[in-house]
């Protein structure tokens, strides 16, 4: 069963090679010599997104108090750093590292004691705040609701501040949760989006979706009024608070439930991954009402204050969102789950700033994995919690391509195309027996992880003629993401 999508605008999607987080763990250590008389060392080097993350942790903790934060420079493809100070040494080991230093007068420090000031002071619906690395500065937004007293008060909250530290503006709509319109998910008077699949804590099928569509309704289904398919877990549902996420149980745990978005007309984008969002970083975002939109995170560890209560640690980006598409997925074109819709103001004709939950930390506090089987439908060592269908002993034995939820069955990293010959990825396990991440947008034969390509190498997995591939979806077109 599919649940299709009506996109209201045009998205263009690049599917290719996944690119592991882990593949920055080699740069550092250059780093750690400190000065460098080698002229090709201090190069800027050539990243994805996906790579910030861990060159930011590491060198958050070789400069300490002088790492400032990091995001993505798209058109350079380059890691910024923000180092507070003008230290030779720091700004030696961040150019060693292959990013790119940027001085700035704000130290993480600064930075946390004004967002704690802003919820003490300024928790008022209607307004959000987050991090923008860009500007060094607490970004401050007030919907059309702020005025009057409130919008003296915000103002003044933030000019107390200091300046350079944190800036306001207003937003023309409202910001709202989108639970409502669309046609993907039902329960208790409201419609929702999937976000992504999922296997839960007991080995057994489920999905995500906004918290607040979870606390909404108990029981879910694919048609309004038709019969529950799933069942929320009470236990799990965060809304408002630290997050906006929930896990709902598939009745049926026999059902298989690919960890892929279906874009319509047989093409597919394979979720083989978790990844933390970076600001910078390009991002599709898939709903019930408007179908893809793209764009890019503009901020992290946002704080939005609805109508319905507080809610923090959210991405803030710059895609378009409507009623319907909460609990929808945002994912990169490399297949990997960046966060599920929140709200956030505008439409898809004026847009405005939308929140989206981060998928890493809902599935650890769900406790799920992503895909059917394991995360990324191959555990630790499967179709790639790091992106490749294999890790580094390819689709063999011990590191098959998800032991029971691998890649696939007729699609997965077995068969000729596999890199685990007659016995397919994972020797008598198979690449998945059809739980893994399904026919169609396996990581298999023609597209997956191939001959050439490999399913090994750790951190190439999804590749051969899906890389690079481009998928239009013009006004009008279908997508959906596939379910039972």
């Amino acid at each position: 069963m599919s649940h299709k999508r009506t996109p209201k605008r045009k998205a263009v999607i690049a599917a290719g090679s996944v690119v592991a987080l882990g593949a920055a763990a080699l740069i550092i250590p250059n780093a750690m010599a400190g000065q460098s008389d080698d002229s090709e060392a201090a190069t800027p080097k050539t990243f994805t997104a996906a790579d910030v993350p861990d060159v930011a942790a590491q060198l958050s903790e070789l400069l300490g108090e002088a790492f400032a934060g990091s995001y993505y420079d798209g058109d350079q493809k380059q890691i910024i750093i923000n180092v507070v100070g003008d230290n030779s040494q720091v700004i030696q080991q961040i150019k060693d590292a292959g990013a790119v230093p940027n001085e700035v007068q704000n130290s993480l420090a600064a930075i946390d004691a004004a967002e704690k000031t802003l919820k003490a002071d300024a928790t008022i619906p209607g307004t959000a705040w987050a991090v923008d690395p860009k500007t060094n500065e607490v970004r401050v937004t007030a919907d059309s609701t702020v005025t009057g007293d409130t919008w003296n008060r915000l103002q003044s909250t933030v000019q107390a501040l200091g300046d350079g530290v944190a800036t306001v503006k207003k937003s023309e709509g409202t910001f709202k949760i989108f639970a409502e319109g669309g046609d993907a998910i039902f329960g208790g008077g409201a419609r929702c989006s999937l976000g992504f699949n999922v296997t839960n804590s007991e080995g057994n099928p489920a999905f995500l979706t906004a918290g607040h569509c979870g606390v909404a309704a108990a029981e879910w289904s694919e048609e309004e009024n038709g019969a529950p398919i799933g069942t929320v877990d009470a236990q799990t549902a965060t809304f408002p608070g630290a997050g906006d996420f929930a896990l709902v149980n598939y009745d049926d745990p026999a059902t298989q439930a690919a960890s892929a978005v279906d874009t319509g007309d047989g093409q597919v984008v394979e979720i083989t991954q978790a990844a933390e969002a970076t600001v910078g970083q390009p991002v599709i975002r898939m709903g019930s009402t408007t179908g893809l939109s793209d764009g890019e995170v503009t901020g992290l560890n946002a704080t939005v204050n609805y109508p319905e209560g507080t809610v923090t640690g959210l991405i803030q980006t710059n895609v378009c969102a409507e009623p319907g598409d909460s609990g929808g997925s945002l994912f990169t074109a490399d297949g990997s789950a960046i966060g599920l819709t929140s709200g956030g103001s505008g439409d898809c004709t004026v847009g405005g700033e939308t929140f989206f939950q981060p998928v890493t930390t809902a599935l650890e506090a769900t406790g799920a994995t992503l895909g059917d089987g394991g995360a990324a439908g191959g555990g630790e060592a499967g179709a790639g919690e790091e992106g490749g269908a294999g890790g580094e002993a390819g689709a063999g034995e011990e590191a098959g391509a998800g032991g029971e939820a691998g890649a696939g069955e007729e699609a997965g990293a077995g068969g000729e195309a596999g890199a685990g010959g007659e016995a397919g990825a994972g020797g008598d396990a198979g690449a998945g027996q059809g739980a893994g991440a399904g026919e169609e947008a396996g990581a298999g034969q023609d597209a997956g992880a191939g001959q050439e390509q490999g399913v090994g190498d750790g951190q190439q997995g999804v590749g051969n003629e899906q890389a690079g591939q481009e998928v239009e979806v013009e006004d009008g077109g279908g997508i959906s993401v596939t379910i039972p």
